[in-house]
């Protein structure tokens, strides 16, 4: 079954920037500059989960002020927007109370977004094995492309937020065409090389290259990128051996990646709490943005849900 890969979702037309106060700078700076690129409205949003607490001038009475909290979010916020439209690019303010998870996933069910743009921290003492709540929740459940802006991530602004490097971490399952296909879109939208990586494990090597071998392989990777397009972008395959996280962090040195795209379909609950998962170890010790699509956009692109075994489910990610 061929893919249904949505235009915008390469291109995109409006893109969330899901903001923290303070705000993410860095991840903002990206954001920016991809709706410059492409011309696409940017929405500013902000959802809190604590109440300003305001105390009136006549009784003294402390109480919650639902209409304070709001103006406060929304002149946090200000300066941004004021950059937003400084660069000519549309630009929307939308604040809320609530769980900012909810809330970001709540608005894309409700309005046209082709793009979030988000950063994402290491809390907790044991560091870069752990991920921000509310960007694991969303890059496992939102209905389009998430990308995300890790800890490690080195600002774009030394070589002008280009993409020339997309490093695509592709396995030889269904939804792989998928994740190839929107990589060799984003190639082509921004003249970029792309390079498909799949990673043996070393349970799995025995078993894989029984048939057939690593050069073999790597040409069947090439059937991934649409015909369309093979004309349009530089391809190269990679095959190796290995522990996936390892490996795919490395290329993305090596490569001198500018974005790492990961399908998220193993992204679940249970890895979000052990934090076991590639797509999460990735987010935490990548040197570039990492765009990833979650079970629904695969979903949405034609892929059917697979049952996964529990070694796959702690081995949660693309591989």
């Amino acid at each position: 079954m061929a893919s249904v890969i949505k235009p915008g979702w390469s291109k995109p037309s409006t893109i969330l920037f899901a903001s923290e106060i303070p705000a993410n700078e860095k991840a903002f700076n990206f954001a920016l500059a991809q709706a410059s690129e492409f011309g696409a409205d940017l929405i500013l949003f902000h959802a809190y989960d604590t109440l300003v607490v305001a105390a009136s001038e006549t009784s003294g009475i402390r109480y919650y002020d639902y209409a304070a909290a709001a103006r406060t979010e929304m002149q946090a916020l200000e300066p941004l927007a004021g950059l937003v439209r400084e660069a000519g690019i549309r630009c929307e303010v939308i604040v809320r109370p609530g769980l900012p998870a909810d809330q970001i996933l709540a608005f894309l069910r409700e309005r046209e977004i082709d793009r979030v743009v988000m950063g994402t921290h290491s809390p907790g003492p044991i560091g870069k094995l752990l991920v921000g709540s509310v960007a694991e929740a969303v890059l496992r459940t939102a209905r389009v492309p998430v990308y995300i802006v890790g800890p490690d991530t080195v600002d774009g602004e030394y070589r002008k937020y280009a993409t020339r490097t997309i490093l695509c971490a592709v396995s030889l399952q269904e939804a792989s065409h998928t994740v190839a296909e929107f990589a060799a879109d984003l190639a082509a939208q921004h003249s970029a090389r792309l390079i498909l990586q799949h990673v043996i494990r070393p349970q799995e090597r025995h078993e894989v290259l029984a048939g057939r071998s690593i050069d073999e392989i790597e040409a069947d990777l090439l059937a991934l990128v649409p015909e369309e397009l093979k004309d349009r972008i530089a391809v190269q395959t990679i095959v190796v051996p290995g522990d996936p996280t390892e490996e795919l962090l490395y290329q993305a040195r090596a490569q001198l990646a500018d974005l790492i795209v990961l399908g998220a379909q193993g992204a679940s609950a249970f890895a979000a709490i052990t934090r076991h998962g590639v797509v999460y170890k990735v987010l935490a010790h990548a040197h570039c943005p990492v765009i990833t699509l979650s079970p629904a956009v695969l979903a949405a692109s034609g892929v059917p849900g697979e049952k996964q075994h529990a070694s796959e489910v702690y081995m949660a990610g693309v591989f």
